[in-house]
């Protein structure tokens, strides 16, 4: 293909988000006004193409850049861990699970099938996607909780959709909700709750927990060292006007 034809090719909705994206950050650096920003925001949704998408964003930069870019849409290789790796196909490792008056719990590393349908009576059940694989890019999670509960657990970045009926009873969608990552598969959670509930919370793994962690720690020593320089900095300053060096 050349690149005379990639204007012409059709945008998607991550590439439009993207474009949505660097029109927020230039409303919130004061680079457009609210008028401007909502013009360009409704071209974005309702462009088409990569031709429409590109001018949108020519004279602003793109994350923060210093010099004014345009958002690229060229498509960069799959990453290794990435969503694309853990879409695997096939039909699941597992397909339900029942627990009445007990529970049970699907975790660790197994494969979402395209349905997944559960039913919990005077009992409970767990169902951690932090380190599946899926079978299709969308999944379907059912639930059935009859004076009972089911807890779902999905990882950051993870498109959720929260269709379930609750009688004295709900379905809870995750807190802090947020759009989905490119590539990211969706999760459609439904069912049904008497006297029961259904609840969508993100997490992060325990290994994922403890890097974060380790990031943060060793961003409070590099900042604490670059006080200390900076101090250091200033003492030998002033020592040196002092001695009247300079």
């Amino acid at each position: 293909m050349t690149d005379d034809a990639l204007p012409e090719l059709r945008a998607s909705d991550a590439d439009r988000e993207r474009v949505a994206e660097v029109l927020r950050d230039a409303l919130a650096e004061g680079r457009l006004d609210m008028e401007e920003f909502e013009e360009r925001l409704e071209a974005t949704y309702k462009a088409r193409t990569y031709a429409e998408l590109t001018p949108i964003t020519r004279d602003l930069p793109a994350g923060g850049a210093v010099a004014p870019s345009p958002v690229s849409f060229t498509k960069e290789p799959v990453e290794s861990g990435s969503w694309a790796g853990r879409i695997v196909g096939g039909e699941g490792s597992s397909t339900g699970a029942v627990a009445v008056m007990s529970g049970f719990q699907r975790k660790g590393r197994w494969t979402v099938p395209r349905r997944f349908t559960c039913f919990a009576f005077w009992g409970g059940g767990e169902i951690d996607l932090r380190e599946a694989d899926f079978a299709a890019r969308e999944v379907e999670i059912n639930c059935v909780a009859i004076m009972g509960g089911v807890q779902v657990i999905v990882p950051p970045g993870v498109e959720v959709v929260v269709r379930g009926i609750g009688v004295m009873g709900g379905f809870d969608h995750p807190r802090g909700d947020e759009r989905a990552e490119p590539g990211a598969p969706r999760v459609v959670v439904g069912g049904f709750a008497f006297w029961g509930g259904v609840g969508v919370e993100r997490k992060v793994t325990r290994a994922e927990r403890q890097r974060l962690k380790e990031q943060r720690r060793q961003e409070r020593l590099d900042r604490r060292e670059t006080r200390h320089e900076l101090h250091r900095a200033r003492r030998e300053d002033r020592e040196q006007r002092r001695r009247g060096e300079y």
